[in-house]
């Protein structure tokens, strides 16, 4: 890689593994100076156009470059740029010229005549502007730079969903271990209630008298694919403890095709081998694999067994309502 050297200059995004420099999408604040760099020759710039130049710049590959955030919302290389301008256009070093532009100020420029080997809020807290911005008072300036020594590296949308992501994994422990303690009779119910609110089933009435009921050959229920009953869905749903391996799966098939049937859905509390999963992509009838982990993301997707506490929308400006040509 031939732009390493340069690279370690511009920003702290390279990963050694082995001996071997590799690329890493850089955190936001690894970005102020480079993007700052890229607006030092005084010109209007847009937004997408600097994404473009940075992300080529610092090495990203296609995959690094569509990496997007846990919500999907958004490439997260693309997000972190934006909240580098951001805060840059805060401290007073870029202004806004015109939807989705931007130009560096004469502050920018007299910042980089400074010559700085690295810009993060540290830095940016000299300026009165940035520090109002972060709620913080000047005359704590010194107290604040010398409490918080580790800046945050990742952007205010990533630490939201950072912990958003954190409540679900506990939730989905806890989730897990409470159907591991529940009784087959309730798991069953659990399964209609779920198969239902994904559109399943037709009604919760049919698909309740439905699951459990079969019994035949490892099918634990037939239900309805959709509310006309145009196809069936066959399912078995078992409290396994052991990883489900490729005959539990291929035992399930066979039961399939006694029943002539073409799709199946085999949940487990557990979770499937790698042979069991290669085995339903090499087969010509439809199954579908569901282990602990997707139950219960499945679960707080769809609201089964969970209640809202809290929510919370971010907003951004809407720039149709200012704009007045």
């Amino acid at each position: 890689m031939q732009l390493i050297n340069q690279i370690r200059i511009d920003y702290e995004g390279i990963i050694i593994q082995d001996g071997v420099a590799q690329m890493a999408v850089p955190d936001f604040q690894s970005l102020m100076l480079p993007l700052l760099k890229l607006a030092g020759d005084a010109q209007e710039h847009s937004i997408g156009q600097v994404i473009e130049k940075l992300a080529s710049s610092v090495g990203l590959s296609d995959s690094e470059k569509k990496e997007l955030l846990p919500s999907g919302a958004m490439p997260r290389f693309d997000n972190r740029v934006r909240w580098a301008r951001v805060y840059l256009k805060k401290a007073g070093l870029l202004e806004n010229t015109g939807r989705g532009k931007f130009r560096i100020t004469d502050r920018g420029l007299e910042i980089l005549k400074e010559n700085p080997t690295r810009i993060d809020t540290k830095f940016l807290k000299r300026f009165p502007e940035f520090l109002a911005f972060q709620n913080l008072p000047k005359q704590n300036n010194r107290t604040n730079n010398e409490e918080k020594d580790d800046e945050p590296d990742q952007t205010p949308e990533e630490t939201l969903e950072a912990s958003y992501q954190g409540l679900r994994r506990d939730l989905a422990h806890e989730l897990l271990e409470r159907i591991k303690n529940s009784s087959p009779s309730f798991f069953e119910n659990l399964v209609v209630d779920l198969l239902v609110a994904m559109g399943y089933g037709g009604s919760r009435r049919d698909a309740g008298l439905a699951v459990g009921q079969s019994g035949d050959g490892g099918i634990d229920g037939i239900i309805k694919e959709d509310r006309l009953g145009l196809d069936a869905l066959y399912i078995q749903a078992k409290k396994w403890d052991a990883t489900v391996g490729r005959p539990v799966v291929q035992a399930f098939a066979g039961s399939l095709e006694g029943q002539r049937a073409r799709k199946g859905v085999l949940i487990t509390t557990s979770q499937f081998s790698r042979d069991a999963e290669e085995y339903v992509s090499r087969i010509e009838k439809k199954i579908v694999l569901i282990d602990g982990e997707q139950l219960t993301q499945l679960m707080m997707d769809y609201g089964i067994g969970v209640t809202e506490v809290a929510r919370y929308a971010v907003k951004k400006i809407d720039i149709d309502y200012f704009d007045e040509e």
